[in-house]
């Protein structure tokens, strides 16, 4: 199964890109960083919607898609695991996670998701959140896997 992380906007050295890289390297699972960014000023939800056209154009197609929202499902990391799992289990060749920008995702990219998901109530930098899925996939690698990386 190969992972695809497509995030608006562009990581710069730094502790949140470190963190990132440091999980993406643990994992046994190929994952990729799609970086897209609008350069041109526009309107706010003018923005919305061309970061999402951009976001769905870096996505394998096929793949099935998490959509990282506010508005989402809170999953515990033992559930994200299980659904990971059941995908892996099912034949799923692709699994790609898409992160919006400052003004979130359109509702374009919620509609053509597979799961909206909520890493939590409070709101957290887009570039942390990078790693933080990246932890959350290594960790349902782990779980996965009997591994005791994760004590729940």
């Amino acid at each position: 199964m190969r992972i695809t992380l497509a995030a608006v906007g562009r990581a710069k050295a730094g502790p949140a890109h470190e963190l990132y890289e440091f999980y993406a390297g643990r994992l046994a699972w190929p994952l990729t960083l799609k970086e897209v960014e609008e350069r041109r000023a526009l309107p706010p939800k003018a923005l919305k919607a061309r970061e999402a056209e951009l976001l769905l154009a870096a996505l394998p197609r096929g793949a099935r898609l998490v959509a990282l929202d506010e508005t989402g499902r809170n999953l515990t990391s033992s559930q994200f695991a299980g659904l990971i799992g059941r995908w892996r289990d099912e034949g799923v060749q692709d699994v790609a996670i898409a992160v919006g920008g400052a003004e979130g995702l359109a509702e374009t990219v919620r509609e053509q998701a597979d799961l909206v998901l909520a890493l939590g109530a409070m709101t957290w930098p887009h570039l942390l959140v990078r790693g933080m899925i990246a932890e959350q996939l290594y960790r349902a690698q782990t779980i996965l896997a009997g591994h005791p990386y994760h004590r729940a």
